[in-house]
């Protein structure tokens, strides 16, 4: 009874507005310890693009994405997305990015940009007491068939400093504040890996004035039974999140989700076994914005 309920629900829900798929995903930047250890980024790139592929996502933000690591994701995609981002480093190629991609036959783009998590937002800068600098990548789309209109932004924030993580969370709801009092009829959508997890106090600092919801609280259906961070461990367990995907008020979580996929590894012995395609499992949610 329960399962035709839903359906009708679902029914109802994708006549009354339209559908997007969104995911979260840390690829795991390319380096040469992972690759000593069987995960280097030449063995796991297919994977991450044939999972892309086939969920068929509508918007991505990606973090801890190299230059080449972006450009091999562009190739294994085809020409069914566009990117947008900068490196973190100098606002241009150098170092991490965090991108958002997008479907462009579903969507318009707009306008788009990126700020530093820092005092000086417009320029490559390291903020209070973060070890690297931290960016915001943002986009403002315009679904190409129905006209909605969103506000798709991508972060990721620093590992160790602590008011650098608070103050992180404070500049991204000030700055979609901002953004409201001008697009009043825009939905918003965050996503990246914020280096806490759902009991931390900057996770907390960007659900406090409810200017944004958690997917996973809110979802009408949600499968994880783990948390989101796995270090290139196949039995890791754990309750904690630390990647997320945030939205604004009236946007319908549908399903929430944690893709834990294996790929077939196999060594110069010819030996196989399974890993994962990062040390952070996707984040996909199911969307409907009235």
């Amino acid at each position: 009874m329960k399962r035709i309920l839903f359906f009708l629900i679902f029914i109802g829900q994708a006549v009354s507005g339209q559908q997007y798929h969104v995911a979260s995903y840390n690829i795991r930047y390319a380096n040469e310890a992972d690759e000593q250890h069987g995960n280097g980024w030449a063995r796991r790139s297919p994977g991450i693009c044939d999972l892309i592929a086939y969920e068929a996502f509508d918007l991505i933000g990606m973090q801890e994405v190299l230059k080449e690591q972006l450009d091999d994701l562009m190739s294994g995609l085809s020409d069914d997305y566009a990117c947008v981002g900068k490196g973190r480093d100098d606002g241009k190629t150098e170092g991490e990015y965090a991108p958002v991609l997008y479907r462009k036959e579903r969507f318009k783009l707009l306008d788009s940009g990126v700020f530093w998590l820092s005092l000086t937002p417009d320029v490559p800068s390291v903020g209070w007491d973060a070890k690297y600098p931290r960016i915001c990548t943002w986009v403002k789309l315009q679904d190409r068939t129905s006209g909605k209109k969103i506000f798709f932004m991508n972060t990721h924030f620093d590992h160790v400093g602590k008011q650098a993580r608070i103050e992180s969370a404070r500049m991204i709801i000030n700055w979609i504040q901002q953004q409201q009092a001008r697009n009043r009829h825009y939905a918003f959508i965050l996503t990246g890996d914020f280096n806490v997890d759902q009991r931390n106090p900057s996770y907390r600092q960007l659900l406090k004035d409810r200017i944004l919801r958690d997917t996973y609280d809110v979802a009408d259906i949600r499968m994880a039974q783990t948390g989101t961070f796995n270090g290139f461990d196949v039995h890791r367990w754990t309750d904690q999140r630390i990647d997320h995907v945030l939205v604004s008020d009236k946007i319908n979580v549908l399903r929430y989700g944690l893709l834990t996929n294996l790929y077939w590894a196999v060594d110069a012995a010819g030996n196989r076994d399974v890993r994962p395609s990062s040390d952070h499992f996707p984040v996909s949610v199911y969307l409907q914005i009235p």
